[in-house]
């Protein structure tokens, strides 16, 4: 089973006319290409609803298999989103699968199988009640004859 990636791609005007492009992995799909294809246009219909409403146009494309978002601000200028879906073949990143000396993968562990730890008693050992004046303030400061005070 094949590993998607749904990518963002965004152009932005940063200073002044400086056009900046910023790519995000959205999420990782497994499955056929057909649902990756699905999940995506659900994130990029997701993403134009909830896009500022005080753009004056936002309008969602198909291309193919991906998508573009083009939004036009109250000045002349636009911006757009390209959507795009691809096969992950490789990632330094991911963690790297266990397995045992003969090269066979092993089967992961079942965490609700698991033991869990013996609960540690965090309470530190009850002190004797102090004395209190009738109000609650103590009679004698916890700072006082502290040997670690100057």
């Amino acid at each position: 089973m094949a590993t998607w990636g749904l990518i963002r791609e965004t152009t932005n005007v940063k200073h002044w006319d400086s056009y900046i492009t910023e790519t995000h992995v959205l999420a990782y799909v497994e499955g056929t290409y057909e649902e990756a294809l699905a999940e995506l246009e659900r994130h990029a219909r997701r993403s134009m609803a909830n896009h500022p409403k005080k753009r004056k146009r936002r309008r969602l494309f198909r291309s193919g298999d991906d998508f573009l978002m083009v939004v036009d601000d109250a000045a002349w200028r636009s911006s757009g989103t390209r959507y795009t879906v691809a096969e992950l073949l490789e990632d330094t990143a991911a963690p790297a699968k266990p397995t045992n000396t003969c090269g066979a993968t092993m089967k992961p562990i079942d965490r609700r199988e698991a033991t869990k730890p013996e609960p540690v008693d965090t309470m530190p050992p009850a002190s004797p009640p102090e004395e209190q004046y009738p109000d609650g303030v103590p009679v004698k400061p916890k700072w006082l004859g502290r040997a670690d005070l100057p």
